[in-house]
């Protein structure tokens, strides 16, 4: 894992020594990713960089890497899993290598396959090369989209890099404020690729390849989950499991102290049990998030599991405390909002973890792919309420929505009253509604034009299967995985995610409707599979997630704070009426509704727009509101 940047001018540096020096600025931006190392290389027209936190080959792994016979420069962030296979590939096409570390097979690689180097990479991976020979620079990224990449390209250089604030930082990118993009946002909560914050800046998709050169910028998708496209079978239990652990042993095959996050649920607790089966004698910690709020802490759960498999478990206690300066630094680190609240506990919990070990499994891309969200149960849910009588369909929907609002984590009420709401709207539009961070009503309260949920995708196929990419594709990707990222590597810590190996997700492909849903049942194939490593208890227990009780500490310990933001006044600087946001606010506080959700999303836009207010103010760059695209 590292933290990678560049600029490269396509018809040559003008001034070396100002490029370098910009490289030099963003590599410090960077350096709470890679504690290790960090170096640059330059050449006429490029200056590429990289910090370094080291997993695999820990004495000769430094970057750039530079082809010597053909003046490729390639820098890497991210772990290349299949390594060892790529090194005889090499070594049979007269191309070994001699370094150690897993991604000193790209530049060969890439001086072997040109375009399609990306396609043959296992991993997690956000990758930069530089082709003085084409001239021309070109980014990737991993299938699920672990691994973040971002660019901008300017009158005369193109400027990359892992994270927005590295890019961004005083005098280094004028940048004017996307309000298109910070709309969509507030909707889902994250930002859908390419687009950013930023007018200027733009994000490299998952499975994505970005070319620029003199001829503009060329983007294509060298991979995406092909679940639609796939044949459907009978699953073979035998078979996925030689599959998944293969994935654990393939990202557990690394040179440092590693570890598990490990909730209770059946996702993290499945990684947990098979990683201790491929590793018996091994030392391994499960760190575990607790809360005093009973309805959101899963800490006996995690007990279980882990006194089950031998495991020492590390805790760490959430307080709302740690919400307020948790928020300003992260923000301020990575220069991006994200609305998710798990953020900072997941922050907390690799801070916590990063003391004793560089690398932590994860359950993340489980839901996606084998269904397990109670949207993934109303899909076709809501097929036979549309079928009901309009005067049973009103009824239903007086009942659930006098339902009261609750504290407590994920109610029944909470997702009946997405469900009516988005009952009217067909397929993917019903469930972009109901995974929306604010829903149209109060997007529209607050001044904003809610975006369009129907974004024009065939409707051929099963549903379940379109729900389930768009899941993968976009809240798994720009959301929880993103969440992710900028929480453990801002402690410098690696995650990998055994689920969304390229084997697990093909496997995921084949696997029937009724193997995913059944009934009231998600996740019914992952469930039998799961009785093999765990208990009934742990696998069949209600679904719970990192959900953190914002909603109550609003109305309490964080009240002051979140009103005081709230009525700031910078929100309306993307179009956001002030009064109404302090109005949301009100309405929560009195229990007359959850706005739990939206009211975070609108505390997180406000200290991110307090960052890029200090970013441009008093410098060369301009901080504007661009409108629309």
């Amino acid at each position: 894992m590292c933290g990678i940047c560049g600029t490269v001018a396509l018809a040559g540096l003008r001034d070396p020594d100002a490029a370098q020096r910009r490289v030099e600025a963003m590599l410090l931006a960077l350096s709470h990713r890679g504690p290790d190392a960090a170096g640059h290389l330059a050449t006429p027209d490029a200056v590429l960089g990289a910090t370094r936190l080291a997993i695999r080959g820990l004495a000769d792994g430094n970057q750039p890497m530079l082809e010597s016979a053909t003046g490729v420069v390639v820098v890497c962030n991210g772990e290349i899993d299949n390594h060892r296979e790529l090194r005889q590939w090499l070594a049979a096409h007269g191309r070994p290598v001699r370094q150690a570390t897993d991604v000193a097979v790209i530049p060969g690689l890439y001086a072997e396959l040109g375009d399609e180097f990306a396609s043959r990479l296992v991993g997690a991976f956000a990758v930069a090369v530089w082709d003085p020979r084409s001239r021309r620079l070109t980014l990737a990224r991993d299938r699920a989209g672990e691994r973040p990449l971002f660019f901008a390209r300017g009158a005369e250089e193109i400027i990359f890099a892992t994270e927005v604030a590295a890019i961004v930082s005083k005098g280094r990118l004028p940048v004017t404020l996307d309000q298109e993009a910070l709309r969509k946002f507030l909707q889902l909560g994250s930002f859908p690729s390419p687009e950013t914050p930023f007018a200027e800046i733009q994000k490299v998709a998952p499975g994505e390849l970005v070319q620029i050169s003199a001829k503009g910028i060329q983007r294509r998708r060298y991979w995406r989950w092909p679940i639609l496209e796939t044949t459907k079978q009978p699953p073979s239990l035998d078979a996925f499991d030689q599959t998944f652990r293969g994935a654990v042993a393939r990202q557990s095959d690394v040179d440092v102290d590693f570890g598990v996050f490990l909730s209770g649920g059946i996702d993290s607790s499945l990684v947990s049990a098979v990683a201790r089966s491929l590793h018996p004698k091994r030392p391994l910690k499960a760190f575990t998030l607790r809360f005093e709020e009973d309805s959101y802490d899963e800490g006996s759960f995690a007990e279980i599991v882990a006194r089950q498999l031998e495991m020492e478990m590390v805790t760490v206690w959430v307080r709302p405390e740690d919400v307020r300066t948790e928020l300003a630094t992260l923000v301020r680190l990575v220069g991006e909002p994200l609305a998710d609240p798990a953020w900072l506990p997941a922050a907390l919990l690799a801070k916590r973890a990063a003391q004793d070990i560089r690398l932590a499994l994860v359950g993340e891309g489980a839901d996606e792919l084998f269904g397990g969200y109670p949207t993934h149960l109303g899909a076709g849910l809501a097929e036979r309420f549309a079928r009901l009588p309009g005067w049973l369909k009103a009824a239903i929907r007086r009942v659930v929505e006098a339902l009261p609002p609750s504290e407590k984590k994920v109610t029944i009420s909470f997702l009946l009253k997405r469900f009516v709401q988005g009952a009217d709207l067909d397929g993917l539009a019903r469930h972009r509604l109901w995974v929306s961070n604010l829903a149209p009503a109060l997007l529209r309260r607050l001044g904003v034009q809610p975006m369009d949920l129907d974004g024009g995708e065939s409707t051929a196929g099963e549903l379940l299967d379109r729900v389930q990419r768009w899941d993968l594709e976009t809240s798994l990707a720009e959301g929880l995985l993103t969440k992710a990222d900028r929480a453990s590597m801002s402690s410098a810590l690696e995650l990998r995610a055994p689920f969304l190996d390229e084997a697990v997700m093909a496997f995921a492909a084949t696997l029937p409707v009724s193997e995913r849903v059944r009934g009231f049942e998600t996740k019914s194939f992952l469930k039998r599979y799961a009785l093999r490593y765990l208990p009934k208890t742990i696998v069949h227990r209600r679904k719970r997630g990192l959900s953190v009780p914002i909603g109550r500490w609003l109305r309490g310990p964080l009240h002051e704070w979140a009103k005081a933001s709230l009525a700031s006044g910078r929100l309306a600087r993307v179009g956001i009426s002030t009064a109404a946001a302090s109005g949301l606010f009100e309405e929560h506080c009195r229990r007359e509704a959850d706005h739990a959700r939206a009211l975070w999303a609108l505390l997180v836009l406000s200290e991110w727009l307090a960052w890029a207010q200090e970013q441009t103010e008093g410098g060369s760059p301009k901080s504007e509101v661009r409108g629309p695209k």
